[in-house]
């Protein structure tokens, strides 16, 4: 099992500090990231989470999935590999937006 777990239905007051603080109780965090909006640096409402080894994580996802935080129920599970995103941002059909420039 891979050490790095998705967090689902953040509250989005939620910091990366807290984070971490609700999961150390299940074993050593290496990293905790709340996802922002990249506009706005609001939080989306989810993050990952990085702890120290395989059960670790597993032991995680046992205490803490279905749990209630402010109201919330948090999905926890085994984050999935990322994917490389073959697009040209935005799906227009070129670079320039749908233009030609020239």
């Amino acid at each position: 099992m891979s050490n790095k777990l998705y967090v689902g239905g953040l509250p989005y007051s939620v910091t990366e500090g807290q984070l971490q603080e609700i999961f150390a109780a299940h074993g050593t965090v290496e990293s905790a990231k709340v996802i922002a909006d990249k506009f706005t640096g609001q939080s989306r409402g989810f993050g990952f989470v990085e702890m120290g080894s395989g059960g670790e994580a597993r032991k995680a996802i046992d205490g803490l999935n279905g749990t209630q935080l402010e109201g919330r129920s948090l999905m926890v599970n085994e984050a999935k590999p990322m994917v490389k995103r073959d697009n040209d941002g935005g799906g227009r059909g070129d670079r320039n937006g749908g233009r030609n420039r020239w």
